[in-house]
């Protein structure tokens, strides 16, 4: 696509081969997105970019779209990802489309006033834009507090006992043994290799856009997240950062959402690990090293991401039982009619519909399972704090309009500790419409929650996740709070009941927020 001046764009279509282009160079979505640059990147005058799938499009449902800045025509090694519900699997799969060029020269410039701008946070904040943003930014950034940044940084330097690891098995752990693991395997290793390698050599850029949080941390071509580098971390038995590379590179080339791989790999670890499916089921050649107790860093973390990469191998290839083309939550069910085990207890995922499946934002709280029309983004609650199942369904609601506003608008998330109030004050001011605007924003997210599919919690290991989040709050944190001894003594007494009580009781509270298009 591309627009060289005039109001006409440019659209061509180029017939490839997607299996030999994958086979060149950096390899997978990496290759495929050097191939369209090289051969579309000298018909731009302005500027471009492009985005591309990898072969997990055609194996799986879980296929994520990559794209990247350009630079003197090539693509930068700042890879940024549409990853979240599977659009690479529907652009290639369903559409036929494996890259796509875009970009040229504008017709309408965007508003660059910053006078004007500076005015409105002045008003509302007694700062100007670039000491506001710098503020709301300061996460993903810098944090001097914990003495790194990013989502990385920060995020393993707070979460202490809500650490998740070992497919969500240490839920199931004391306290106590959730920080001896947070101390020893996270902050003096895999936290202090980051900071060392990425923080203090100051290894941040920004995704292209002119930004003061330079959130893009990295070490030479690898790219560190915390929610990647969590479930292709921890939750697979990975506490090194050699071994959360090697294994994040290979599924990033071959194109997964990496969220969604990392769930899917911890599950395959944890039913090679329990005995429920064999290394000849699963196409590969060994079990996980998951024992806590003698568990070598280095070692044992090379040894899992070694396993995590023959398991791609065996979902790309469909090796062995493995056929994830219509999805992990269908391909459990056939797995359960053929070896009459229900492998699907294990998987902590969010089921929509018939096959849609989600693993979840890495954050130990009931928000990140609630029964939200769209998960695996951030429009659902995902604090650390206890509310009651409803009026955490009208908190989840309230977030999604504000993330809404955000998206709608173009403006990355990460600005939103001013961008949710700003950007209706915008539109105010430059179209005299932001009450509008909200107002749309509203509807839309009504239309949106009138398709929710969410279907009940599948899994055991779900309504543990919920449950045990709600001892810790109880017994760890000693919150005194007569709705949280309600539902913990509840769960206790009734897991499965109370779970669907509570389910429901979130679903509730989605519902009645979720009405304006009345």
């Amino acid at each position: 696509l591309n627009r060289n001046h005039g109001e006409e764009v440019e659209v061509e279509l180029i017939p490839i081969n997607p299996y030999e282009i994958w086979k060149q160079g950096r390899k997978g979505a990496y290759a495929m997105l050097d191939y369209a640059l090289e051969i579309c990147g000298p018909r731009y005058q302005g500027e471009y970019r492009a985005l591309s799938v990898g072969p997990a499009a055609l194996a799986c449902d879980f296929a994520g779209i990559l794209s990247a800045p350009v630079k003197n025509g090539k693509a930068t090694e700042v890879d940024t990802w549409a990853g979240r519900g599977g659009f690479g699997s529907k652009l290639l799969a369903d559409h036929g489309i494996a890259a796509i060029v875009y970009g040229g020269t504008v017709i309408d410039e965007d508003f660059r006033d910053r006078t004007v701008a500076d005015s409105w946070f002045e008003e509302k904040y007694k700062q100007k834009l670039a000491v506001k943003d710098f503020e709301a930014t300061t996460k993903y950034r810098f944090d001097p507090k914990f003495e790194t940044g990013g989502t990385f940084g920060v995020n393993y330097a707070t979460i202490g006992g809500r650490i998740i690891a070992f497919n969500y098995r240490t839920i199931f752990w004391s306290e106590e043994q959730r920080l001896d693991l947070h101390n020893r395997f996270i902050v003096n290793h895999y936290l202090k290799q980051f900071n060392e390698e990425t923080i203090k050599t100051k290894s941040q850029h920004t995704c292209g856009e002119p930004c003061a949080a330079v959130c893009k941390k990295t070490n030479g071509e690898y790219k560190k997240d915390y929610e990647p580098y969590q479930t292709m971390g921890p939750l697979c038995g990975i506490f090194d950062q050699r071994a959360a590379e090697m294994l994040n590179k290979k599924a990033d080339s071959s194109g997964f959402d990496a969220i969604s791989v990392g769930g899917v790999l911890a599950w395959l670890m944890d039913c090679l690990d329990t005995g429920v499916l064999t290394p000849d089921d699963l196409g590969v050649s060994k079990k996980p090293h998951w024992n806590y107790e003698t568990f070598d860093l280095i070692k044992d973390s090379q040894h899992n991401a070694e396993l995590g990469c023959e398991l791609i191998d065996a979902i790309l290839e469909k090796r062995g039982m493995i056929d994830f083309s219509e999805g992990v939550r269908k391909w459990g069910r056939r797995v359960r009619k053929i070896k009459n085990v229900r492998i699907l207890d294990s998987l902590v995922y969010t089921a929509h519909g018939r096959k849609g499946w989600m693993v979840p934002n890495q954050y130990w709280t009931p928000g990140a399972l609630a029964p939200m029309a769209i998960m695996g983004k951030y429009y659902m609650h995902y604090g650390a704090e206890f509310y009651p199942p409803r009026k955490l369904g009208q908190i989840c609601a309230e977030r999604l309009k504000k993330e809404l506003v955000m998206d709608n608008a173009g403006v990355c998330r990460f600005h939103r500790g001013w961008a949710e109030e700003m950007i209706p004050a915008a539109f105010d001011a430059l179209y005299a419409n932001g009450k509008d605007y909200l107002a749309a924003i509203s509807v839309a997210a009504s239309r949106i929650n009138s398709r929710n599919a969410g279907v009940y919690w599948e899994s055991e290991r779900d309504i543990a996740f919920v449950q045990k989040f709600l001892e810790r709050v109880l017994t760890v944190e000693k919150k005194d709070d007569p709705e949280l001894v309600h539902w913990a003594q509840s769960f206790a007494q009734d897991p499965q009941e109370t779970a669907l009580t509570f389910w429901f009781e979130m679903r509730k509270g989605i519902d009645e927020s979720l009405r304006d298009f009345m």
